[in-house]
Formats: C-alpha cells, sequence, structure tokens
C-alpha cells in the first residue's frame, strides 16, 4: 500500500498526489470522522462534495463511501473496497472515524490492503490519525466520548497500526485546534510518547 498523508486537506504535495493515482484510477471518500453528534450535518455533505471534485479534478474518479451502509455487513464492504484503487479518508474526530471502522470491519479488510502494493491510502487529520497503534495521545483534541452509533458506548483507543508513533496534525499552523495540538505534543514529550508533528501544508509519503 502507498500512503499519502496530509494534515489538512490535499496538503502541498499535488503533483505528488497526482503521480499516486493507480491504474484503477476510482477512489472511496470516507467522510464518517463527520459523523459525530453536534456536526453540521449539511456543512458536512457540502465539504465531502467539494473534496470529492477537487479529487476528480486531478484524474480520480471518486464516489462516497459511506461506512454505516456497512456496518455488520463486512464482505459486503470487502467486495465494495476490491473495486477501488485507493481510498481518501477525511478530517473530523479520529475516535468516531475509528467507531465506524470497527462496525463495518474496516480494520479487518484494512490490514489486507496493506499488502496490496497498488493500493493508494489518502487522507487528512482524523484520516492520518487512525493509522497509529493508539489514539491516547489526541483524546484532548478529539471527544473519544462523542458517541453517535447506539452500538458502541466505550471509546475505542486502538488504532489501525500501521505507525508506533502518534500523528499531530495542524501543529503551529492556523487552524482552530492548532493551540490544543501544541499542548498534547507536550504531553507526549512529558510522558515520553512517539509523535510526529505536521504544519497544515505538509504531507508524508511512502511508496
Amino acid at each position: 500500500m502507498k500512503y499519502y498523508l496530509s494534515s489538512y486537506k490535499f496538503g502541498d504535495k499535488i503533483d505528488d498526489l497526482k503521480r499516486l493515482i493507480p491504474k484503477n484510477n476510482k477512489i472511496g471518500h470516507i467522510n464518517n470522522a463527520q459523523d459525530c453528534l453536534g456536526y453540521d450535518v449539511e456543512r458536512t455533505r457540502k465539504s465531502q462534495e467539494d473534496q470529492m471534485g477537487y479529487l476528480n479534478s486531478l484524474g480520480f474518479e471518486s464516489e462516497p463511501l459511506d461506512l454505516r451502509s456497512y456496518f455488520y455487513k463486512t464482505e459486503a464492504l470487502r467486495d465494495k473496497i476490491s473495486d477501488l484503487g485507493a481510498l481518501w479518508v477525511s478530517g473530523g474526530n479520529a475516535f468516531v472515524l475509528r467507531m465506524a471502522m470497527k462496525l463495518s470491519g474496516f480494520d479487518i479488510i484494512f490490514q489486507e490492503l496493506k499488502t496490496r502494493g497498488d493500493f493508494l491510502y489518502a487522507g487528512y487529520s482524523a484520516g492520518i490519525c487512525v493509522l497509529s497503534k493508539s489514539l491516547k495521545a489526541i483524546d484532548r483534541v478529539d471527544d473519544p466520548k462523542n458517541f453517535p452509533y447506539p452500538e458502541i458506548t466505550r471509546p475505542i483507543y486502538k488504532g489501525l497500526g500501521v505507525f508506533d508513533h502518534a500523528f499531530m496534525p495542524h501543529y503551529d499552523s492556523n487552524h482552530f485546534e492548532s493551540e490544543v495540538i501544541g499542548k498534547e505534543i507536550q504531553r507526549c514529550i512529558d510522558n515520553k510518547w512517539l509523535f510526529k508533528a505536521l504544519r497544515d501544508g505538509e504531507v508524508i509519503i511512502i511508496e
């Protein structure tokens, strides 16, 4: 699997993102990090539409992939993702996103996807935070007790396990979470937790 990991939105390496478009350019847009209680549904919908439109302008063929449609339907989700060449996982609340990944079986399917050299995982903020082994370092940025799905009433701290370190997006940036991210970074330092800070615009690419 290849990775395009941005702090915020698409970042400053658009030429690289275009270069990473796989032969199968179908990309599923996962927006479940914004399923949070209290979020503006219309604003969330518009944000997804805008991001999908931009992905299309780069050369992807995008479509929404709502994990809620696949709760307890892991085989159906596996079949759906097998038809795609990439995923774009947007920001929001990483804990909510992780819950949706659990209920849909995406976390299981992801372990299979990691072995595909022709598959691209791309996204930002919450979409990259869930790739860490643990979400404990960001539980003062994202509310771990925002429970939009009645099936889950306890936070899930276990991430997808790709990276030992936590991601700290929006560091030292013009973003409303930048200040609390700075406090989380200090907490990581105090507790000797591994972390990677990213300023908005910065992107990590792994091929």
